[in-house]
């Protein structure tokens, strides 16, 4: 008999986290995308009291890395606690030694995975099988779930299993289709699940726990006489756990009134074609045979729920005797293997059977590749052929080995009662985070099921995001994207010319626009598309102005609170009373820790959403012609693969789009085709105001804001005329012209270039104005940046922070954070060394911004030349810098080697080998080797001597190269540390700059060993209790690397220099950059995280030094401290100006003022002990007297 219903809005994670809980003593822990969540939930109710079935709360334990999490399970487990871990992806790979350890020595866990992609030819966060599939050899038992409902109710199923089998399990879900999905569902309690838990069975493993009181050992070592036998005893404890298993599916079942198997079987009785299938996708096929059964197909699906042990018994029940062809679908690719891992299984299981079916097997929705009814009708039209393909792949377009099966066109098979919504928003504007509240509303105040899903671009704030919301009066199985919404709201003007936002809007559906344009003009400035669109399909158009409205709340671009109100008012999915009432209340809960002055903003923001207009639809509309194409001289590559995936079309790319790059190679400088023209607001120059000192362009976080120096000729042909433009300083200048221009369709208006402008006699020489007064300033942009010639030959770039600005950026509109701290430290790297620059790259936010498919803002000079970066993975990214640069060495000493014999060669001019010599003479400058390089390879090239022919195979390597390794603070203070101190210690002539931001950033802001103490984040729900790792001063023991700590903002000279410095140090050297993140919330906003620095630094918060060994050599003290005497009593002010500390107060009010004090504290510390190494005496013998 199923018990009482009670509901829950939640997704994947949470249900997961939640039953985990439950049965876990201690977490060990590490971040990585998309499981993070479930670990800060754990976090979060252990911070609050919430007791698991033993009655106490889960120790929680972040480690440095999956590898150390999966170690401290391993431990904890020995240890006797049941312990549990989260994880994803490359973060699962590293726990695999420990994973058969722990298999091997039967001790009972569950390790819950949020199943994803594994990095390949490209990284990639979303979800497929990849990752479990390369566990399935270790001896955990796997459990499948396919849907949030799935999760809740059998996540404890594997927590009862392991405790009664002592078999560990993997209990997995599909990342983010499963993990981020928001769903309604029916919540299993603590008094559900506690009277199933085997007491014998948990007393049992807390006896075998190590204990000095009855000591044994474990872990021991084995020779051949008696390990394999030894590694057999374990059989009879596998083959037992399928019916444990099941005995526990069934309890569930009682429970729940939904019925869970092994193998669960949906379709026809008598279906003659099955589909075999685990995840996510087993929820749209069963509205695909709803569909097909309607029309008297007889079909069916087996949805695997037990993985491993897998057992053929219970498969063997579970398919119909009627079934004649079976395909197996399976989410991941093996290359070279003879098929998938399910559909080997499901061959072998059949082997040598009488009768057996026909099996196929196809592989689908690798990387959360939406996989929809239409497909899977597509799977089993491809079982009814005379000859199925087998090996088959859905969803794409495979012209190459023609693997694919046809596409089929879309239809609506979620059922009648559900209404279907999409919004088109832009990252950090809110949308989706009031999206994720509107779905819990309905979900918590109407009968009606909800579902709420979210895609992202790979663009962080700023970036393109499209929430997909459903509601009905059934459970909704559309595990796949809204394809034909009722309502779409377009939160972002400029999308309407970016993408088709109409796109599978239903007849009568409804359109609601963010837009600064009203009536008559709007209808002038919507594309013929759009509004043939809205005649041919009578849609209802309303229209509001939500940035005006933000804007005169003071909630600068935050339309989220707006538009969501104008949502509930126009929809009337609930009574709009209730939904204002419940908007408030989700404001409390959301911003309540921001203060009330952000509560009160947000329900003014609500009570406004009222204030939209509908359009007139003109029913001539719908014989408007198609828009002008505009005609443009760029390159294939980008008109052909990259505009389309932009438009978020890249669904449509096939795979002979990619088979010239199958190793993922990607062009560099693509972003500087997007021009997306999605800032609000934009810097304007007022030259009158100017004095040249370039602060603006030196902290533009993406390279947006730009110096040019015109010549008489660039002058004269010039778009624009000279009372535009000042005259150039500088002698070099001479009779030059100035200006200050704006890339205003790549801004992303984060105004810190006004912020940080001096200007003249207090008037700043930027204003920030609404973009679309500034659009005629793009022409004047695109002369300069197209048709002036760098100046930066005319001065020394390296000298000052103003002439570092003249060299043009080789790092350019990322899709870095508006504001972002890091990407100004960057793209400065790159103007100083960038045609000459290799790049390693750690994973987290810096890779993501600087190379995603199909942005790179990395890019080259007039001559072509430019960063060569790369991105290994999170945890060795140091060691793959310095493999980078060791084979740079192995293959120069070749092409020194070849220099040398270009000296005797009689075949080669006296011109060539004064080359050589100079080259020999300077081969770690450059500069001249440059200067050679260009000399010297049309002479080769003429010559064709052997020698000559050798050095022109190896031309890339005649220009000295400089190797960065950027990193951030997870990975260089965490799981890469142990791999940074080994390349420091190397001795190699690398650069490694952390971008500090002191969590994790990419992952979503959890603590790191660089989060100073007091600080609140994930991990460290009530604030962090231990000090910040001094990373740069440990380097600094080493006595010969080059160490600094800078902070942009604070000094931008100071900063110039220890770059400077550091690559020019003829050893590794390591800089800690100070970077201000969107996830330190900021009150001041993103737009002044540059001032941010200079206070951080004004208080004592952060400290400014440099560690140049090479003056120990002169006799110097080679430590300076470049901070001033901080002003300690700014100290608290700083810390209640970011949200991390000031919820502190909020929610720990007891313990703020200790862990503020504690803060402080270390602060002066760690200031106290670099002034006593400022100090220090060099040069002088200690020993005399």
């Amino acid at each position: 008999m199923s018990k009482d219903k009670k509901f829950l809005t939640c997704d994947g994670n949470q249900a997961a986290a939640h039953v985990s809980y439950m049965f876990s003593e201690v977490a060990a822990i590490y971040p990585i995308t998309p499981s993070s969540t479930m670990a800060e939930y754990v976090d979060e109710w252990a911070a609050a009291g919430r007791k698991n079935i033993f009655g106490e709360t889960v120790m929680v334990q972040e480690m440095q890395s999956e590898g150390g999490a999966a170690g401290a399970v391993h431990g904890s487990l020995q240890a006797g606690a049941l312990t549990t871990t989260y994880t994803a992806s490359q973060g699962l790979l590293l726990m695999i030694p420990n994973m058969y350890k722990i298999a091997g020595e039967m001790l009972p866990t569950v390790f819950h995975v949020s199943a994803r992609t594994i990095a390949s030819h490209a990284l990639s966060i979303f979800g497929d099988h990849q990752d479990v599939m390369s566990v399935r050899q270790t001896g955990f038992a796997m459990l499948a779930e396919g849907s949030v409902q799935e999760v809740m109710d059998l996540a404890g199923v594997a927590h009862l299993s392991t405790i009664k089998s002592s078999i560990p399990f993997v209990n997995f879900f599909d990342g983010f289709r499963t993990s981020h999905e928001i769903q309604k569902i029916e919540m299993l309690e603590q008094d559900d699940l506690a009277p199933l838990l085997d007491r014998d069975a948990l007393a049992k493993f807390r006896s075998r726990a190590l204990t000095p009181q009855a000591p044994v050992a474990r872990g021991m070592a084995e020779n051949g006489d008696v390990f394999f036998q030894h590694r057999e005893a374990c059989n009879r404890h596998y083959e037992a756990v399928p019916e444990i298993v099941e005995e526990y599916m069934a309890k569930i079942s009682e429970i729940t009134g939904r019925e869970y198997h092994l193998f669960n079987y949906y379709g026809a009785e008598d279906a003659d074609r099955v589909i075999i299938a685990m995840g996510s996708v087993t929820q749209a096929a069963q509205e695909a045979i709803d569909h097909m059964l309607a029309q008297g197909e007889k079909v069916g699906l087996v949805s695997v729920h037990l993985y491993r042990p897998f057992s053929v018994k219970h498969l063997m029940a579970a398919i119909p005797a009627t079934a004649k062809r079976i395909a197996v679908l399976d989410r991941t690719k093996e290359p070279g293997a003879t098929g998938e891992p399910l559909y080997l299984d499901v061959k072998e299981a059949f082997y040598g059977k009488e009768n057996a079916p026909l099996i196929v097997g196809g592989r689908y929705g690798l990387a959360s590749k939406d996989t929809t009814p239409a497909m899977i009708i597509g799977v089993f039209e491809n079982l009814a052929l005379p000859m199925p393909k087998d090996h088959f792949t859905v969803g794409i377009i495979d012209d190459v080995t023609f693997t694919s099966l046809p596409p089929k066109a879309e239809m609506a098979l979620g059922g009648a009662s559900i209404y279907e919504a999409k919004f088109y928003g832009l990252g950090a504007d809110g949308t989706v985070g009031a999206n994720k509240n509107s779905v819990k509303i309905i979900g918590e105040n109407t009968d009606k099921y909800c579902q709420a899903y979210f895609a992202y671009d790979s663009k962080k704030s700023g970036g393109f995001t499209c929430s997909h919301l459903r509601f009905g009066d059934e459970p909704i199985r559309s595990t796949y994207l809204v394809n034909t919404p009722n309502f779409v709201a377009c939160h972002v003007q400029a999308y309407l010319h970016m993408y088709d936002v109409t796109r599978g809007l239903r007849d009568g559906g409804t359109f609601l626009l963010n837009t600064i344009w009203e009536g008559h003009e709007l209808a002038e400035n919507l594309p013929n598309k759009v509004k043939r669109y809205f005649a041919e399909h009578n849609i209802t158009v309303y229209y509001i102005n939500a940035t005006k409205i933000a804007q005169e709340i003071g909630l600068g671009n935050r339309t989220n609170t707006i538009l969501q109100s104008a949502f509930f008012r126009i929809t009337e999915v609930i009574p709009v009373d209730l939904a204002v009432e419940q908007m408030k209340k989700f404001i409390v809960k959301s911003y309540g820790k921001k203060g009330q002055d952000v509560v009160d903003k947000n329900f003014a923001a609500v009570d406004r959403g009222g204030e939209y207009h509908r359009l007139d639809v003109d029913p001539a509309w719908a014989q408007l012609p198609d828009d002008e194409v505009k005609a443009n001289n760029d390159p294939e590559f980008i008109n052909r693969i990259v505009r389309p995936i932009n438009a978020q079309d890249g669904d449509l790319l096939k795979v002979s789009d990619f088979e010239a790059i199958p190793d993922g190679t990607w062009q560099q400088g693509t972003a500087r085709y997007e021009k997306r023209g999605v800032a609000a607001f934009v810097p304007e120059w007022l030259e009158e105001n100017c004095i040249q000192c370039n602060k603006c362009a030196y902290v533009c976080p993406h390279a947006a804001i730009r110096p040019f120096v015109l010549d008489q000729a660039e002058m004269a042909a010039a778009p624009f005329g000279e009372d535009t433009t000042i005259p150039a300083i500088g002698k070099t200048f001479t009779g030059m012209r100035f200006i200050q221009s704006v890339d205003v369709l790549d801004c992303l208006g984060c105004s810190n270039c006004v912020d940080v402008c001096p200007g003249k006699k207090g008037v700043k020489a930027l204003e920030m104005k609404p973009l679309e007064t500034q659009l005629d300033k793009q022409a004047e942009w695109d002369y300069c940046a197209e048709k002036v010639a760098s100046k930066a030959h005319l001065v020394d770039v390296q000298q000052t922070v103003k002439n570092s600005q003249f060299a043009t950026p080789m790092f350019e509109f990322s899709g870095a954070c508006s504001g972002c701290g890091e990407t100004p430290y960057v793209k400065l790297i790159s103007q100083l060394f960038g045609d000459h620059e290799m790049v390693a790259n750690a994973t987290g936010c810096s890779s993501i911004y600087s190379g995603s498919v199909p942005s790179t803002p990395y890019c080259t000079d007039e001559k072509g030349h430019g960063p060569a970066w790369a991105n290994s993975l999170f945890e060795d990214f140091a060691e793959f810098g310095l493999g980078m640069k060791i084979a740079s060495n192995k293959i120069r000493t070749r092409v020194a080697e070849l220099m040398t014999k270009m000296t005797e060669c009689d075949k080669c001019s006296d011109e060539m080998k004064a080359l050589a010599s100079q080259w020999l003479e300077n081969r770690e400058s450059a500069g001249v080797t440059r200067e050679v390089y260009e000399k010297l390879v049309p002479m080769c090239e003429a010559c064709g001597c052997d020698t000559c022919k050798a050095l022109l195979e190896l031309q890339g390597f005649i220009v000295a190269r400089s190797q960065w390794i950027i990193a951030g603070d997870g990975a260089a203070y965490d799981i890469g540390f142990g791999g940074l101190d080994h390349v420091l210690a190397s001795g190699e002539n690398v650069n490694v700059i952390v971008l500090d931001t002191e969590v994790y950033s990419n992952t979503g802001g959890q603590a790191s060993k660089a989060t100073p103490v007091g600080a609140i984040a994930k991990f460290a729900a009530a604030g962090k209790r231990v000090r910040k790792k001094d990373l740069g001063l440990i380097a600094s023991t080493y006595g010969y690397v080059y160490c600094a700590q800078i902070a942009m903002g604070a000094d931008n000279a100071q900063t110039l220099k220890a770059i400077r410095e550091a690559e020019a140090y003829d050893g590794p050297s390591i800089i800690i950059a100070y970077s201000p993140c969107i996830n330190h919330g900021l009150r001041a906003g993103m737009g002044h995280s540059q001032a941010e620095e200079a206070r951080a630094v004004e208080c004592g918060y952060w400290h400014l030094w440099r560690y140049n060994p090479s003056l120990e050599l002169e006799g110097k003290n080679p430590f300076t401290l470049d901070s001033k005497e901080p002003d300690w009593d700014k100290f608290e002010d700083f810390l209640k100006g970011e949200v991390r500390y000031s919820s502190v107060l909020k929610q720990y009010p007891a313990e703020a003022g200790e862990l503020f004090a504690a803060a402080k504290a270390n602060a002066m510390w760690r200031y106290n002990n670099y002034r006593r190494l400022a100090q220090q005496q060099w040069g002088v013998d200690p020993d005399v007297k």
